[in-house]
């Protein structure tokens, strides 16, 4: 089973790697006798190959395979997946995309090698942390076998590097790219390099394989955001005590973080006083974020290998993964209220529109608003991640095969953060738009209106407010043992059995520092920014969201880099001398620890015979799992630590059949269960507080539930796939989700004295396995590059591919103190009903090029916080993107390529409840322009 042959390892490299020809040789006698010429091209290699995958799979999947060493068919990881049927792909801003879903499910296995990996105290790693250079193929299995890592409800993500013994001999391969990011008028580097070779002793084969990448990313992430709904009286008060268009602050009066906010329709009222008030929904504030930042991925992978037979493999793997993270973001906050005597505004009228048929406020002009902010929010992030497995592979006999791995993982993820706040004195008029075309601009003076917009340049204007320290370190560790089997029985209903055990011991341990004082307290000369200029602390940007919106086009805030490189200093001018001061010497203490044992066994047996004259297939099987999870947490509030344990065992049963029509086409159908054990952080019974920020008279807090059960999933698709061609085929897909279990947060109010916190009452969020939820839906994929097309018609394809989704969750609805007064349905999060991705394909022998076209529709994204009068919900626009790719084949040897994305330079959105009346964040989405090379001999 293991022996390499080199013409078999030819053929596969070929296939996997897009060479443009080779040529199959075989000695007999003394002689060399041409067997045959197998054609082939990069592109349709590489769809032939994850063709030939897909179709002998047990299991309905996808693969992806590297055209050539480090060329994926996008830039990264992520980027790639979102051209795979059934995957969606999300968070394009910040330079690239960052999260993938299958089937609207964000819960995704990722692993390497088919070993499960994870970013420090997490349970998964980030896709987009392993970059493109190192991999040679991506698997996408949407139903597990028994045989399967049994956790990710959504799929699995197997990521797959290369190993020597995927050459013959000696292979070097260089890469080198330039990207050019139009948001951040950057060009940053992306650098990869192969060396492998492989040498035939007289004691066996033995390859060595070295894979290293580096990436830089220098991005500019700019929002336009209308705050938060809250509810304020008519232009005419009744109610006791209000004067027109004030803010109700007062909760005992309405209820805040409904399912679908407080009454929207013309005419609402509150009770107010024993009177009914009629309000207006109005916005708290708006905001603007210039969000910048440089990123750093360092990868290096390290591949040993030794055969010293035909029956036996030994192979080492060590992996790095290394991130960095800096970011600066540059937020604009200006409270969009006020309320007094009308009359005292002079010539400036408070005006307002309403949407016709509603209470909502579209657009406000506001005389003596309560004032605006600046923030410097700046963040440093570092995480490194090894990876080192030792694997046997042994055929024991003709019949029985056996393979082993232990793996050892270490991770850590560590940022410091620190924020300074500078309160503006100054008074403005304010002129506002809170639709999706959002503006804001001022007036200097509100007696003179006719004035310029004022001038948010000079930091001089601005003097110190709160200021914010915090920190975070996260580790985990994880040592597996892995051991399978096979067991040919030829001639038998069942021919194949296969068994194994996989054994995880698993460690996290999280730690925080978390510190901020509101007043400063040194002298007025001390807290004046003005007294820092000269050494740097002013930060002035330009050309803010490219004159899209009508906003300001630039402001002057705090240097982040600045701040967080003279901390100390600055910390030190908010010590007031009380216990609870801050401190430049607070260290990050910890928070929770745990240690997770998890141990499986599975058995599955694969069988063959006839079904009305055709060849059905199949495999049956059960993998048992029983999960131990034991933790400790602490309450930093209260210095108290809390031990727990909780014990989980889940039996999965899995099917797979296939019934073979002809010898292309086939019927496929799967049953399978997944489950997914509860993040760790969501475990965690001690609850983080945020105080008040926005005077609402309360703060907010969550926390974990240590009495968390795992999510269940029963799993079934029934798929008809046909292949008809080089490089063609087409299937239809019908599958369901029925899910258990799904973890919702529950909120009440509770009252918390904590230190240095100005609310005393918090609305506080805690999950809780209390909804269900159900997902179906039917996937469309398709591949075709038609033969025998004329002239420069010849190399012409199509890849397409449709998803439609239908989900339903049941929420429960609870009241102020938690308790549940009722349910309601709806969208499963993450769930786009449609997606659809076209990519066209021109492949000649010296040149190939796609263009390739995603989207996908609106989707529930998340949850806004629990404060406000809005809908609670939030929906995220649709989502397009079209992207571009070159490379020309200078010579045998050497690759030229060019790529472009976002080309229709994209703008997001999102709004509370998915209505045009309720509308929210507005920002860019960077295009990148990259030119690049490849050298492999």
């Amino acid at each position: 089973m293991f022996k390499r042959s080199v013409l078999s390892s030819s053929i596969a490299l070929v296939a996997a790697l897009g060479s443009t020809q080779v040529v199959a040789q075989a000695t007999s006698d003394d002689e060399m006798e041409m067997l045959e010429e197998v054609v082939v091209t990069g592109i349709r290699a590489s769809l032939n190959k994850a063709i030939d995958i897909k179709r002998d799979s047990m299991q309905v999947m996808d693969a992806i395979i590297a055209e050539d060493i480090g060329k994926l068919p996008d830039n990264n990881v992520v980027e790639s997946l979102q051209r795979v049927p059934g995957v969606q792909v999300t968070d394009r801003a910040d330079g690239e995309i960052n999260a993938v879903t299958i089937r609207g499910l964000t819960d995704v296995s990722t692993t390497v090698n088919g070993r499960t990996v994870f970013t420090a105290s997490g349970r998964a790693m980030a896709l987009a942390d392993l970059p493109s250079t190192l991999v040679s193929r991506i698997d996408v299995i949407k139903n597990r076998s028994a045989g399967q890592f049994e956790e990710g409800i959504a799929g699995q993500v197997d990521v797959h590097t290369f190993r020597p013994f995927d050459f013959d001999g000696s292979k070097v391969s260089l890469a080198a790219r330039g990207v050019y990011n139009e948001e951040s008028e950057e060009t940053d580097p992306v650098l990869s390099g192969l060396f492998s070779n492989v040498w035939e002793t007289g004691a066996g084969d033995f390859g060595a394989l070295v894979n290293v990448s580096y990436a830089k990313t220098n991005f500019r992430t700019q929002s336009v955001t209308p705050g938060a709904q809250v509810p304020f009286v008519s232009e005419d008060p009744i109610a006791e005590g209000y004067t027109p268009l004030q803010r109700i602050f007062d909760t005992n009066v309405w209820t805040p973080g409904l399912e679908n906010g407080l009454p929207s329709e013309a005419g609402s009222t509150l009770t107010m006083g024993g009177v009914e008030q009629e309000y207006y929904l109005g916005r708290d504030a708006f905001i603007m974020t210039d969000y910048t930042g440089e990123r750093e991925r360092t990868a290096a992978n390290i591949s040993l290998q030794y055969a010293p037979n035909d029956s036996s493999i030994y192979t080492f793997e060590s992996m790095y993964t290394g991130f960095r993270n800096d970011t600066f973001n540059n937020l604009f906050f200006s409270y969009a209220d006020w309320w007094g005597d009308l009359s005292t505004l002079g010539n400036i009228e408070d005006t307002f529109e309403v949407y016709e048929g509603t209470n909502i406020i579209k657009s406000r002009t506001v005389a003596n608003p309560l004032g605006s902010f600046v923030s410097g929010d700046f963040n440093t992030a570092a995480t490194d991640s090894f990876m080192h497995a030792l694997r046997g592979e042994w055929d024991l006999s003709d019949s029985f095969t056996l393979e082993s791995e232990l793996v050892y993982q270490d991770s850590e993820f560590e940022n410091d953060f620190i924020a300074s706040r500078g309160a503006d004195p100054k008074r403005y008029q304010m002129m506002l738009d809170f639709t999706q075309n959002a503006s804001l601009s001022f007036v200097d003076d509100p007696n003179t209106p006719d004035v310029n917009e004022a001038d948010l340049t000079d930091l001089t204007h601005y003097r110190m407010g709160p200021l914010y320290d915090n920190g975070a370190r996260n580790e985990g560790s994880a040592v597996t043992f892995t051991a399978d089997g096979e067991y040919l029985n030829e001639g038998g209903f069942f021919h194949t059995f296969n068994f194994g055990v996989r054994y995880d011991d698993h460690d996290a341990t999280e730690y925080g520092r978390d510190q901020w004082e509101e007043f400063c307290q040194g002298t007025a000369e001390e807290c004046q920014f003005s007294t820092y200029l000269d050494d740097g602390i002013a930060y002035v940007n330009s050309g803010f969201m490219d004159g899209e919106y009508s906003v300001p086009s630039t402001w002057a805030n705090v240097d982040g880099q600045f701040l967080f490189d003279n901390r100390e200093q600055f910390i030190s001018l908010y010590d007031d001398g009380t216990e609870d001061a801050m401190d430049v010497n607070q260290q990050k203490t910890e928070q929770f620890n745990l240690n997770e044992v998890n141990t499986a066994f599975y058995a599955s047996a694969q069988f063959e015979t006839e079904l009305a004259g055709m060849r059905f297939d199949g495999e049956i099987g059960g993998r048992y799992v029983n999960v131990q999870t034991d933790t400790e947490f602490v309450d930093s509030i209260n210095d108290e630590r809390s031990q727990g344990s909780t014990e989980v065992s889940e039996f999965m049963p899995s099917l797979t059949a296939r019934w073979h029509f002809t010898e292309g086409l086939l019927l496929r159908f799967n049953y399978g269960e997944t489950l997914r054990m509860p993040l760790f952080t969501d475990l965690n019974p001690t609850f983080t507080y945020f105080d008040d920020l926005s005077n609402l008279g309360y703060g907010t807090g969550e926390g974990g539930n240590p009495d968390l059960e795992p999510t269940t999933s029963q799993n079934m698709d029934l798929s008809l796939e046909w292949y008809f061609g080089d490089a063609s085929s087409v299937y239809l897909t019908a599958f369901q989700r029925d899910i258990e279990g799904l973890v919702v947060g529950f909120r009440n109010m509770i009252e918390q004295d904590v230190p240095g916190y100005q609310a005393d009452r918090f609305v506080v969020s805690q999950p809780d396995n209390a909804s269900d939820g159900e997902l179906s839906g039917v996937e469309l994929g398709a591949s075709y590059f038609p033969e025998n097309l004329p002239g420069v018609l010849d190399g012409l394809g199509v890849q397409a591919a449709l998803t439609l989704l239908d989900s339903e969750q049941t929420i429960p609805v609870t009241d102020e103190f938690g308790d549940v007064v009722g349910t309601e349905d709806t969208d499963i999060v993450g769930v786009s009903d449609t997606s659809y991705n076209i990519t066209l394909v021109y492949e000649r022998d010296s040149f190939d090029t796609r263009l390739g076209y995603v989207w996908r529709s609106d989707f529930y994204n998340n949850n806004e916080a629990a404060g406000f009068a809005n809908p609670l919900a939030v929906y995220r626009d649709a989502q397009q993107s079209l992207d571009f790719q070159l490379n020309y084949n200078v010579t045998d040897d050497l690759t030229v390529s060019f790529d472009a994305t976002n080309l229709t330079d994209e703008t997001s959105h999102s709004r509370y409840g998915n209505s045009e009346y309720h509308t929210l964040g507005n920002w860019k989405i960077a295009r990148t322009f990259a030119l690049g090379a490849r050298y492999s001999f």
